[in-house]
């Protein structure tokens, strides 16, 4: 492989690395009352990998440290529950069904953006190759009982996700 190829898979495997590192919205109510919530996995846009999965494991984990003696139920992904209760859309009519089905008072239901990711080269010192990307990630905790939002919060954040140099005929990389 030459070193543009190598420069580009680094560059693919810091932004995916690097996103999934960031818990961007920390969980910010009381669930107790609730006792038993949901979380769907997150969905995701303009991104490969499994950024998705990485921010909902840390959402996840975030709602434990910040709120005791609550239960998370991991419910998988948006399609999947819609099709094992034979909804078509997430709307009152699948909340209800979530409510039901899976003896939750709410769920949680987020998505992860990642835009803008822009490589900056420089042939300045050492040539060197990095890469900055723009992740929004949005999340909202839905009512089984009538499907409205009950609580939502989103962030954003822009971040310099790796880098590549060359360095006489070493390749030094950083993520």
């Amino acid at each position: 492989m030459n070193k543009a190829t190598i420069a580009c898979a680094m560059i693919a495997a810091a932004t995916t690395a690097a996103c999934g590192s960031r818990m961007l919205v920390p969980p910010r109510l009381d669930l107790a009352e609730l006792y038993r919530v949901g979380l769907i996995t997150f969905t995701m846009e303009n991104a490969r990998g499994e950024l998705n999965v990485v921010a909902t494991e840390r959402f996840a984990g975030e709602v434990f440290a910040a709120q005791s003696g609550v239960e998370v139920l991991e419910l998988g992904t948006v399609d999947e529950v819609l099709a094992e209760l034979g909804q078509e859309r997430l709307g009152p009519r699948a909340a209800r069904a979530i409510g039901e089905e899976y003896e939750v008072a709410a769920f949680f239901v987020g998505q992860v953006r990642a835009s803008n990711v822009k490589p900056r080269a420089s042939l300045v010192g050492f040539p060197s190759l990095e890469a900055v990307v723009d992740v929004q990630m949005t999340v909202r905790l839905i009512s089984a009982e009538s499907g409205a939002a009950m609580w939502s919060n989103s962030a954003r954040a822009t971040e310099t996700v790796g880098g590549l140099s060359l360095i006489g005929d070493e390749v030094v990389s950083s993520m």
